[in-house]
């Protein structure tokens, strides 16, 4: 990555809805978050909604589209894209001025945390998908490169769009269908500028080693054993509630 900052304009609007409140009922509270930016010298933004944390949905800037995380949502409801882009054009014209009174001081690097970890448990030969977890970064410029053996794979990949953090940085994730194998091993690389080098996160197939009989036995007593400790503490604690209940009523009604 060539460029070592950005001006970064980024807006984040958080309304959290809060369900009913009784006595006895449980607090509900969900958060829905309208994000937004506009990022120079790449001149490229964003815009999109997002419910605790999962994206509803983002406007394709460059077809002037609503793409719904799931299509079922756009069922149920509507957005203009083009409401989007006019919010995108005045975060532009606002981020010109604030670089002219900032003196063109670029946004703070912040670099990412990787994970790569496979979407549900892995079996030799079942397809699946591996997932790389890009978190806590900024600004909201990074890229991706998904390698097998070494080599990069550009067939069986996506991606989401920047997705905001209520510390107002920025997650990303992306995808990888894949065949496991015992000969295939994959990497995820990641390029930031707050990373002095490309950051790579690695994953292989591991077999599982199934415990020997004998752990299994003992792991399965020594299950037995603590489950049969917490049913006498249980009981214990009951009897001496209700003793202690009776010993006070007793004393009330000598009184």
């Amino acid at each position: 990555m060539a460029t070592t900052g950005a001006m970064v304009l980024r807006l984040f609007f958080m309304v959290v809805l809060m369900g009913p409140q009784k006595s006895w009922a449980i607090k509900e509270e969900h958060t829905i978050i309208q994000a937004e930016f506009f990022l120079s010298p790449d001149q490229n933004g964003e815009f999109m909604f997002d419910f605790d944390g999962d994206e509803i949905f983002h406007v394709d800037t460059k077809n002037s589209e609503t793409i719904w995380r799931l299509k079922e949502f756009g069922q149920f409801a509507s957005f203009e894209a083009q409401g989007a882009l006019a919010n995108i054009a005045v975060d532009r014209a606002n981020l010109d001025i604030m670089i002219k009174r900032s003196n063109h001081t670029p946004d703070v690097n912040v670099a990412p945390e990787v994970t790569v970890l496979p979407n549900s448990p892995v079996s030799l030969g079942e397809p699946n998908i591996l997932i790389c977890f890009v978190d806590k970064f900024s600004p909201p410029v990074v890229n991706v490169t998904w390698l097998r053996n070494g080599k990069p794979v550009i067939t069986g990949v996506s991606e989401t769009v920047f997705l905001p953090r209520e510390d107002h940085l920025f997650r990303k994730f992306h995808y990888l269908t894949f065949l496991p194998s015992t000969t295939d091993v994959y990497d995820c690389r990641v390029e930031h500028w707050g990373l002095e080098e490309p950051l790579l996160k690695h994953w292989e197939f591991e077999e599982q080693t199934p415990l020997p009989e004998t752990k299994e036995n003992l792991v399965c007593a020594l299950g037995l054993f603590v489950g049969l400790v917490g049913i006498i503490a249980g009981v214990v604690f009951i009897i001496k509630g209700m003793q202690r209940r009776n010993a006070a009523e007793r004393r009330q009604g000598a009184l």
